[in-house]
């Protein structure tokens, strides 16, 4: 499948582009929101891109624009990478969590369980562990937990002491290896969903830190946003998107006071953010489009001054 950009025009639109300004694709992937940004600067505009998967920097040198700049790098670096460059606030920080279609596609990165190909489900694929490496010594607790807590398994325990059971007999080096494994211990599965599309969800997100990188970024983008400048998060499972939720809900609120304080409304802490809008959806057109739509979920907060 092509890549195809989710909410590409709704997550621009929100972010309010302003000719002069600075703006960081958090996620460059193969450039569609990128490319859109560019299209609404200025001569004096400026975007700065991120991606951690030296194949999304290698597409996007393809962009020949003296305003672009794509630094190889996860964004939970997002301040040290701004720092680098002198950049100290920025008008608008954009967010598409998760995996791209070409990743998911290129049989070799092992994202998949629709090919039998290599288990190594890392991003970047420059460094780190891989998916294989971590089930050949993953003990059946951390397995269980992994599988449960990121994958929302309700299967966590059986598909763990399967996979302990398993490698005992030979090494778990492949993406068909594991969905057999998976497949004969999940005994009911919602109607066309794969037995084992949980399971390699949770081993996905723990190999790659994707909470723990998206727990990282948010307060960074609140930090370096200019008054007015808006964060704009694309989520695609529950995890992500009530993390991002309940950062924004609480970057809104506040600093909060235990009940009775007396104190003048004036000195009542304020909120750093204002929620813009309601949640949006990809449309019935898009999902028809590209099915892959279907979660997505983009939630929008702009910072206020002071």
């Amino acid at each position: 499948m092509a890549h195809a950009t989710v909410l590409l025009n709704e997550a621009v639109e929100a972010l309010q582009v302003k000719a002069d300004g600075i703006y960081v694709d958090c996620t460059f992937g193969r450039g569609g929101h990128s490319r859109l940004i560019l299209e609404k600067l200025g001569e004096r505009g400026r975007l700065i891109a991120l991606d951690k998967d030296p194949a999304a920097v290698a597409a996007g040198r393809a962009i020949d624009d003296a305003r672009f700049q794509l630094e190889h790098s996860a964004f939970e670096h997002l301040g040290a990478v701004l720092k680098k460059l002198g950049i100290a606030k920025v008008d608008g920080v954009l967010l598409d969590l998760g995996v791209s279609s070409p990743q998911l596609d290129d049989e070799q990165r092992g994202f998949s369980f629709r090919f039998d190909a290599p288990l190594d489900m890392r991003m970047d694929t420059s460094r780190g562990q891989t998916a294989a490496e971590w089930l050949g010594v993953a003990d059946e607790g951390e397995l269980t937990e992994v599988i449960r807590d990121y994958g929302e398994e309700r299967f966590a325990r059986q598909i763990a002491r399967a996979i302990v059971a398993a490698r005992q007999e030979r090494e778990i080096l492949t993406t068909k290896q594991l969905g057999d494994i998976v497949a004969q211990c999940v005994r009911t599965r919602e109607p066309g969903k794969n037995p084992a599309t949980r399971t390699f969800q949770a081993i996905r997100i723990y190999i790659n830190r994707e909470l723990e990188e998206l727990e990282s970024v948010l307060p960074q983008c609140v930090d370096h946003l200019k008054a007015g400048g808006r964060m704009a998060v694309i989520s695609f499972h529950s995890l992500e998107d009530r993390m991002v939720k309940h950062f924004m809900r609480d970057m809104a609120q506040g600093d909060k006071l235990p009940k009775g304080v007396p104190i003048r409304a004036a000195d009542v802490p304020q909120g750093r953010v204002r929620l813009v809008g309601k949640p949006v959806y990809a449309s019935d057109e898009e999902v028809s489009a590209n099915p892959r739509a279907r979660s997505a979920v983009l939630r929008v907060a702009e910072r206020l001054g002071g």
